[in-house]
């Protein structure tokens, strides 16, 4: 990213390449919804050329991607007037591979969904606090700089989240 702030706009292929994924995967469990993930991946490299003056290279570069990363999602939900965590449990069936029996196939099909019922039962900070250090496997120091918090309040926050998610889980589950 440094290169890029020095005018090298030819490595933006290249953090694009390797981040362009993990920001949709992230976009994506946090919307579940494909088309407008894939447009606000966008918009954050959008973002990471606009305000390339911003990085200033003391954090890392994850870190600071992640908060614009934050910063367009809030920006769809304002735009959209809508919750960014909205389940489509169609869209899971798609997710789920195939060549299993069909016995086992419905028996994972109905666990992934119990399991993002649970997580759409979480508050949008605790959805994030879990789709950022299990899905994204930040670290929760990287976690603590985006939140602008310290990482003992992200590990007793990680750490409640999950037992929240797991209390909604196994009342799904019974």
């Amino acid at each position: 990213m440094l290169k890029v702030k020095a005018g090298d706009l030819d490595k933006m292929g290249l953090l694009f390449e390797r981040y362009h994924r993990s920001l949709y995967g992230f976009l994506f469990h946090m919307t579940n919804q494909k088309e407008a993930s894939e447009d606000m991946v966008q918009n954050v490299f959008y973002r990471m050329l606009k305000y390339r003056n911003s990085f200033s290279g003391d954090g890392a570069f994850r870190t600071w991607m992640y908060h614009l990363a934050r910063n367009v999602l809030k920006d769809y939900v304002k735009s959209n007037n809508r919750s960014a965590f909205q389940y489509d449990l169609k869209e899971i069936e798609e997710r789920i591979s195939g060549g299993s029996t069909a016995d086992q196939l419905l028996e994972k099909e109905q666990e992934l969904q119990a399991l993002e019922t649970a997580l759409a039962g979480l508050s949008a900070e605790n959805k994030e606090l879990l789709v950022l250090s299990r899905y994204q496997e930040l670290s929760y120091q990287e976690i603590a700089q985006i939140l602008d918090t310290t990482e003992g309040a992200i590990k007793v926050r990680v750490h409640r989240a999950m037992n929240q998610l797991k209390s909604i889980y196994l009342k799904i589950n019974v």
